[in-house]
């Protein structure tokens, strides 16, 4: 009999997980992973993870399978927090989630499942896994995106490697979420009911902003506004002699200064924006809502333009450095002076978005058949073919 060791959040998703393991015949174990615990970075009163902890108990003995904790709030700190920290303070826009699954879930707590004498792991996450047919010794795996595509997942686990994938089950991929919490009821599951997790990872009923207030000190500085008529905005796009002169042209970042625009107010630090940011920018008096479109935490300063439509705001091509690149699938990866048609995103519940990779020594360039709004250096891009996500970077 395999060995399966679930990570029991205390939500619905993983809850069901573990009964469809057990009832497929697998010995399953629960652990819970304590990923944050620090009283010096905490904003309230409420402490989720006790409350999600106490639910994954209680269903693990519904269940009738085994249960412990493991904390985790060490690995946390010092692969996730620290860096998410660093990258606010550089005017980088993270993201924990994704970070949170290749250095935790799949990385530190995986170890310890394997530790424990399992032979996989599982995740409540909606996508699925399947095998190329054909390959062996070892295996291909796919990553294959949920069947609920309102619920679908994959974009967070876009950094697996196949070492990863090869250990790990998801065993509610191919149901919609309304199914799961269908099977919790007729379990009499205490999460049935239960509402999704928001907020980060691994501090939960948070605001972001004011977790980061923590770490990174108010800095009082000037919000400028860029008017739709901005010089750069009328450049016209040259000739090019290659693809790879357009491709570098159409990703080069607007530089701002302030004698570009008008102070239309003060905010308490610029590395609290990010790119596409509506809320929290506190100024009135406009026709149309001001957005976030640059960031300078050198100078503490956050540009703006009116509209979600300006034209600040949107960019055809970025690009992920050679570093940076990741392919889910290195047997579908392309070389230098190679390209790649794909369906791609920069963000979770975005919908899939017509593009070309072009691999060169400069990196990897994603290139959109439509400008992409909001595209935020140190956001993730993910790309597909089909309903498979192959391959992620690190925008930059």
């Amino acid at each position: 009999m395999k060995t399966v060791v679930v990570g029991l959040s205390g939500g619905v998703d993983s809850s069901v997980a573990a009964y469809l393991l057990k009832e497929q015949g697998y010995n399953v174990i629960g652990l819970f992973m304590k990923n944050w615990h620090d009283d010096s970075v905490t904003i309230s009163d409420d402490c989720p993870w006790l409350d999600d902890s106490n639910d994954a108990m209680l269903v693990a003995e519904k269940l009738n399978i085994p249960f412990q904790t493991v904390d985790l709030s060490v690995e946390y700190k010092d692969k996730i927090v620290d860096y998410m920290f660093n990258e606010y303070k550089n005017g980088r826009t993270p993201n924990p989630d994704i970070l949170c699954n290749r250095e935790i879930k799949f990385d530190v707590f995986l170890k310890i499942a394997l530790s424990l004498g399992a032979d996989y792991v599982a995740t409540g996450h909606y996508c699925r896994k399947r095998t190329v047919e054909g390959s062996s010794n070892p295996e291909i795996y796919k990553l294959l995106s949920g069947a609920d595509s309102n619920k679908d997942q994959s974009y967070f686990l876009c950094q697996l490697s196949q070492a990863q994938l090869s250990k790990t089950l998801f065993p509610i991929g191919e149901l919609t979420k309304p199914e799961v919490r269908a099977i919790a009821a007729k379990l009499n599951l205490v999460t049935a009911d239960k509402k999704d997790s928001q907020g980060l990872c691994f501090i939960g009923k948070v605001r972001l902003p004011d977790f980061l207030q923590q770490q990174l000190q108010p800095k009082k500085g000037q919000i400028i506004e860029i008017p739709q008529t901005h010089e750069s905005y009328k450049v016209k796009q040259p000739a090019f002699d290659s693809i790879y002169d357009e491709l570098v042209f159409r990703s080069k970042k607007t530089n701002y200064s302030i004698t570009d625009g008008k102070v239309v107010g003060t905010h308490q630090g610029a590395h609290y924006f990010t790119k596409g940011q509506r809320k929290g920018l506190a100024v009135g008096g406009t026709v149309n809502p001001l957005f976030v479109i640059d960031t300078d935490v050198k100078d503490n300063i956050i540009y703006t333009g009116q509209g979600k439509n300006h034209p600040g705001l949107y960019k055809s091509v970025l690009l992920v450095l050679p570093s940076e690149v990741h392919w889910v699938r290195p047997d579908l990866a392309i070389r230098v002076g190679e390209s790649l048609k794909v369906m791609s995103r920069i963000r979770y519940r975005q919908h899939l978005e017509s593009a070309f990779l072009y691999a060169t020594l400069d990196g990897l360039y994603v290139a959109f058949d439509s400008p992409q709004s909001a595209i935020t250096e140190g956001q993730f891009v993910a790309w597909y073919l089909g309903d498979e996500l192959v391959g992620s970077g690190v925008i930059s």
